[in-house]
């Protein structure tokens, strides 16, 4: 459950949607505040979602072989299969689109001006409401699948699971402190971030879901036939 945990978490952090809309909150005016209002409503999603499988399990994970435990695993390979059927469909999206410099890439252009001017309106909960829209909810799914086999009898369940909702953040909250404590690098520095991503999010997106995918995939077909 650890490694599981923290693999999906990594890859939370890592994509890309979530931080580019960061970068337009933390950037806009009143940044700080909105990205912390963007952080806590992040964070609480997640807090939610494990709540509520420890809920539902009671803090015991369930006998192996028992109809819990192999929905948990069978919601985990839907969840990984998804991953990579929408890994392939953005591949293909991306291979078929226009060459560089063409309408489609302007109307991408326009798009992020757009959002980018309206962010400067945004208000907190805006803010928060951002994060949570944007919260890559699959990956969340199978992180609360995971979860499922949480023993909270244990110590280690209880750092992985804090580790997990930390390292899920970890991108926005080294961001967020950048902007705290150097202002006018961390405006220099999420502008060439901005600017990467916008050049890169495809290909990033691909990557982060099929590799998450296969391990899902892998995962959850080797319990449910081992």
């Amino acid at each position: 459950m650890v490694l599981d945990l923290l693999l999906i978490g990594l890859v939370v952090t890592l994509f890309p949607l979530p931080i580019m809309a960061f970068v337009l909150v933390v950037s806009a005016p009143r940044g700080v505040r909105r990205g912390l209002a963007f952080i806590l409503a992040w964070l609480a999603c997640l807090v939610t979602v494990m709540a509520i499988v420890l809920f539902l399990t009671g803090g015991e994970p369930p006998p192996p072989r028992s109809p819990p435990s192999i929905a948990a695993l069978v919601a985990t390979l839907i969840i990984g299969v998804s991953l990579i059927v929408y890994s392939e469909r953005r591949r293909r999206r991306r291979r078929t689109a226009t060459t560089p410099g063409s309408c489609e890439m302007e109307k991408s252009d326009a798009s992020g001006t757009s959002l980018s001017s309206r962010m400067d309106d945004a208000t907190g909960w805006s803010a928060a409401a951002l994060a949570v829209l944007l919260q890559p909810w699959g990956m969340v799914g199978a992180a609360a699948a995971t979860v499922v086999q949480a023993d909270l009898s244990h110590a280690t369940s209880y750092l992985a699971l804090a580790a997990f909702c930390l390292l899920a953040t970890s991108s926005l909250l080294a961001m967020e402190l950048h902007m705290v404590f150097a202002p006018e690098k961390a405006q220099l520095a999420l502008t060439n971030l901005r600017a990467w991503l916008e050049r890169h999010k495809d290909p990033a997106i691909v990557v982060t879901c099929l590799v998450l995918g296969l391990w899902l995939v892998g995962r959850s077909l080797y319990q449910l036939t081992g």
